[in-house]
């Protein structure tokens, strides 16, 4: 039978996934995220059946209409991307939903939440445990599924350990990487979350998610290096806690800090999961672990061929499978009172006899290095001086999205261990418009790490001052800038 259903948290992880699922099997979804572009990037504007809606719980604003003609809710909202004080973030989101959520005709809820540790607690399944019990104060039936890490690519616990795995030959860890979990494959979990709706409890339930091992960390790190084909060495080390690991997450990692920061905190302890209730009131096949990881890299070009890359098959052939979901990313944003037709007018004329707008110079060692190597940078190359069209070969680049007067991609064509993109964006912020530039890097193994760090000095000096010698060229004034590095 199909239900209209809402879906709290849309843009994450599950929740990109739980929403096609949803729609496949029929049901009316309106989903939300606190950035209506993201969803929409997702191509999910023009779906029967689905409804976008924007949506910060962190704003104090009336959810009345939100729960309108909902039957089922699914709350996959969490905080670990706010910062150090992400737990009462998280709380105080969890709180304003669940009072808005006891004044709805909602029948049923489903919060997907954290494993449990038996001995010691972190921050992180600590807010996690907490936002159950805020929701369950609603009044409303809450089923609680506890996960730990579900395997899949996009999950922030899994792509951790595939970033220190496909970057690292020997890995220095703290002693938590003897602590046990139970992996579960993203399929498994999905299955579990979408037969939830046909048979909803009549009283309030909390329920482990398992997969069909309890695991290390070491060994799930391990058998992960031999699917890769690699041997990687895992040497714990008493002395590294993991407040110190955490200093380093940021080199090696590509998942945003803050969530890697977290998610720290709960790889110290020991989660053991009893998935018997759940399994018996929705039996499934759960697949192995290493069954998992073969999905998982199967859907990683899910990250290359979608709309953030243009669907550009160059990208895609050029996609590896190790390359990590997160990119790494340095950028420059700039404040202005220019129009955003004058600066994309200046945006366009990027390459060819124009050059890049700043340092020029060391564009062309960059070019020479490039071509001591085989590449062909050196080549100067634009169809038209004036503007560009989607596909267009600007010297070694290559346009790969386009959106007049607010959005440029170009894929990096350089020789280089991983792969890249450069973009410039240009938002109207009503008093004033922001011009950013920022490269995206996806990195090939430790070379593709030095790659980056080595050149990152070098993307900050020459953003900042592409940035400031646009908006000169516009003869607008410049407000604030801000730098930006993951």
């Amino acid at each position: 039978m199909s239900k209209n259903i809402l879906v709290v948290g849309a843009s994450g992880y599950i929740g990109s996934h739980l929403v096609p699922n949803l729609l496949h099997l029929g049901h009316h979804v309106k989903a939300t995220g606190r950035n209506l572009k993201l969803l929409e990037k997702r191509g999910w504007g023009s779906i029967d059946n689905l409804e976008l809606v924007e949506l910060d719980l962190d704003l104090d604003q009336d959810l009345t209409d939100l729960f309108i003609d909902i039957d089922t809710v699914y709350f996959l909202v969490h905080g670990m991307n706010h910062g150090h004080d992400f737990i009462e973030f998280e709380l105080d989101c969890a709180r304003r939903f669940s009072d808005y959520l006891s004044r709805s005709n909602v029948e049923h809820v489903v919060y997907l939440g954290a494993l449990q540790s038996q001995t010691s607690q972190s921050k992180h399944l600590t807010a996690r445990k907490e936002t159950g019990n805020i929701l369950r104060n609603s009044g409303k039936c809450v089923t609680e599924l506890r996960a730990g890490i579900i395997i899949g690519p996009g999950s922030a616990a899994f792509e951790v350990m595939q970033d220190f795995v496909y970057h690292l030959p020997v890995m220095l860890t703290p002693s938590w990487v003897t602590s046990r979990n139970s992996p579960i494959a993203l399929r498994n979990l999905l299955y579990y979350l979408t037969e939830l709706i046909e048979c909803p409890p009549d009283h309030n339930l909390i329920l482990d998610v398992a997969g069909p091992e309890q695991m290390t960390y070491k060994d799930q790190m391990v058998r992960l290096s031999k699917m890769h084909g690699k041997n990687i060495r895992v040497i714990p080390l008493k002395w590294l806690s993991p407040k110190m690991a955490t200093y380093w997450l940021r080199f090696i990692t590509s998942v945003p800090t803050n969530i890697a920061r977290a998610l720290i905190g709960g790889l110290s302890c020991d989660l053991p999961a009893d998935g018997s209730e759940l399994q018996r009131r929705i039996p499934q096949h759960l697949i192995s672990y290493e069954e998992a990881i073969q999905e998982a890299l199967a859907m990683n070009t899910e990250v290359v061929n979608s709309e953030i890359w243009g669907f550009d098959p160059d990208a895609l052939l050029r996609w590896q499978t190790g390359y990590g979901y997160y990119p790494k990313q340095a950028g420059y944003t700039l404040k202005t009172d220019a129009s955003c037709e004058a600066l994309w007018r200046q945006v366009q004329l990027v390459g060819g006899e124009e050059g890049y707008f700043y340092a020029n110079s060391l564009w062309h060692v960059r070019e020479w290095m490039d071509a001591m190597i085989g590449g062909d940078a050196l080549k100067r190359y634009r169809r038209d001086p004036q503007q560009l069209q989607l596909g267009d070969k600007i010297d070694s680049w290559k346009v790969i999205s386009l959106e007049k007067n607010h959005f440029l991609s170009l894929l990096f064509g350089m020789k280089a261990p991983g792969l890249g993109r450069l973009e410039f964006t240009i938002e109207d912020c009503g008093d004033h418009r922001t011009i950013d530039i920022r490269a995206w890097w996806h990195p090939k193994g430790f070379m593709g790490l030095l790659y980056w760090f080595a050149m990152m000095p070098a993307h900050l000096f020459i953003f900042r001052g592409m940035t400031h010698a646009l908006v000169k060229r516009c003869k607008a004034k410049i407000q604030q800038g801000n730098i930006e590095t993951k």
